[in-house]
């Protein structure tokens, strides 16, 4: 009989345990897509422009980009839980902090406690699941109900932002964090085990540092250069300044022991071109996704409300087809279905840039449904090749790189397709001309990594061993920041 309550205690706790993971994971990922259907209202009544909408949506991309890495440390080395909660907290306050902002530096400040909480909450409750699932086949399953589940946020936001916003405004897109933050606080701090990793490696300060402190620099130039001009001095020091720092990064990086990121698993091809293709996927997705509301209420003028309607075509592909997209690569190859999605994504965008004001929605939904589609089939399989490219004890942080590199890339593709867009208007073009810009240069760039994709990975060889790589039986991650598992077994054979 004790044996049988053990059972159902270690049941009932794994339960909790997932349910309070997907609910934090969920909460993540709802604000991925809940803020491009909000940006027009912050437009209008922040009185900001396109360089202050980047920002909103960047400023927070780009902390959880250079901090994801650390975050997976922190947890390793602080305690799963504690590091979780912590993030809870950080993003339920700056939500709150978010919704209250009265001004564009508010609402920017928010955002980076947002991303920063992120950072820590993501990984730390992937790390919690692991732990509590010892078992690889229970792993599996448990990481596929969490990927499949949280990731209803993402096709959740488009339609909750465009409710929300129509209803009560923009500040209510954050607000609706603050009871799932308050209850998970609640319950985890009941019901969650601490966990740690014996030997962890000490968090690497200086690589973080130097990392954020580049990215930044980079993303400034690159936001602010079309307000400034291109050629002003505060934009040529950012872009001298990125420089500098990038060297700095690469030397500090080479001479640590326990580098944030050891740049010799770039030697492997596979692994540098699949996180190559990974910096596209996510500059071509959230660089084009960032003006999919904006060309529905401005071009075609449609309400908040309807817009995120019209904008659900691209997350439903994407919860629809991931599941399967690791099968897909299991049984045809990694390069095969890289390479289809990044083509069928690339079509997609170029036919976005062909649509117009009286373009009718039956002749655009398709369209949306194609880039979702096609971007779908990329993300897990390339997060599978760079964890299959590296040697086992190297998986859990190549899983992290690659979705890092996603983040860097979403942090690139708002800032220059806006730059694309912006440049477009100031030479005397329409909004509309700039935005079917931003497309085409986004379609451009996915159907040329295709086909870069496709002929720099023939022949590569992963670093499994004699023995090859293992077939993939894990579900496909719909997730942002889904891949950060450690030690995940979404493994892809190359063909």
């Amino acid at each position: 009989m004790s044996a049988s309550h053990a059972t159902v205690g270690r049941r009932s706790h794994r339960a909790v345990l997932l349910t309070v993971t997907c609910l934090g994971q969920f909460m993540v990922l709802l604000d991925n897509t809940i803020v491009g259907a909000a940006l027009p209202d912050m437009q209008r009544r922040l009185h900001t422009q396109l360089t202050g909408l980047q920002w909103i949506v960047d400023a927070y991309v780009l902390l959880v980009a250079m901090l994801l890495l650390s975050g997976g440390v922190f947890a390793d080395r602080f305690g799963r839980k504690r590091v979780y909660l912590t993030g809870v907290a950080a993003f339920t306050a700056a939500s709150v902090l978010c919704s209250l902002a009265p001004s564009l530096g508010w609402l920017i400040a928010g955002r980076v406690l947002q991303g920063i909480g992120a950072a820590a909450l993501s990984p730390a409750s992937l790390a919690l699941l692991a732990a509590a699932y010892p078992a690889p086949q229970e792993r599996v399953k448990a990481i596929g109900l969490w990927a499949g589940l949280s990731g209803i946020g993402l096709a959740a936001g488009p339609v909750a932002g465009g409710v929300l916003t129509e209803a009560f405004g923009w500040p209510a897109i954050f607000l609706v964090n603050l009871p799932i933050g308050v209850a998970l606080l609640l319950v985890g701090l009941r019901h969650l085990g601490e966990s740690h990793k014996p030997g962890a490696p000490a968090i690497d300060i200086p690589g973080t540092v130097l990392s954020v402190l580049t990215v930044g620099a980079l993303t400034y130039g690159l936001i602010e250069g079309g307000a400034r001009g291109w050629t002003s001095p505060v934009i040529l020091g950012s872009f001298g300044a990125a420089a500098i720092l990038l060297a700095a990064l690469v030397a500090v990086e080479a001479r640590r022991s326990a580098p944030m990121l050891p740049l010799g698993l770039f030697r492997q091809r596979l692994f540098t071109v699949s996180n190559t293709a990974m910096v596209v996927v996510g500059f071509a997705l959230m660089g084009s996704s960032f003006f999919f509301s904006q060309f529905f209420v401005y071009v075609q003028g449609s309400s908040i409300l309807r817009a995120g309607l019209q904008t659900l075509p691209v997350s439903l592909a994407m919860v629809i087809v991931s599941p399967y997209a690791g099968r897909l690569a299991a049984r045809h190859g990694f390069r095969v279905v890289v390479t289809t999605g990044l083509a069928l994504a690339g079509l997609g965008l170029l036919a976005l840039g062909t649509v117009h004001a009286g373009t009718g929605y039956g002749n655009v939904w398709w369209r949306l449904g194609l880039v979702g589609t096609g971007f779908a089939l990329t993300m897990s399989p390339l997060t599978g090749a760079a964890i299959q490219a590296v040697s086992p004890q190297d998986g859990g942080l190549a899983s992290g790189v690659s979705s890092t590199t996603r983040q860097i890339g979403a942090v690139l593709g708002v800032a220059l397709l806006g730059a694309v867009a912006r440049a477009r208007q100031s030479g005397g073009a329409s909004f509309e001309t700039g935005l079917d810009s931003a497309f085409l240069v986004a379609g451009a760039v996915t159907l040329a990594t295709a086909v870069f994709t496709g002929l720099w990975l023939a022949g590569s060889k992963p670093a499994q061993g004699p023995a090859g790589p293992r077939r993939s039986t894990e579900p496909a991650a719909v997730t942002t920041l889904s891949e950060a598992a450690p030690n995940s077994p979404n493994q892809t054979r190359i063909t």
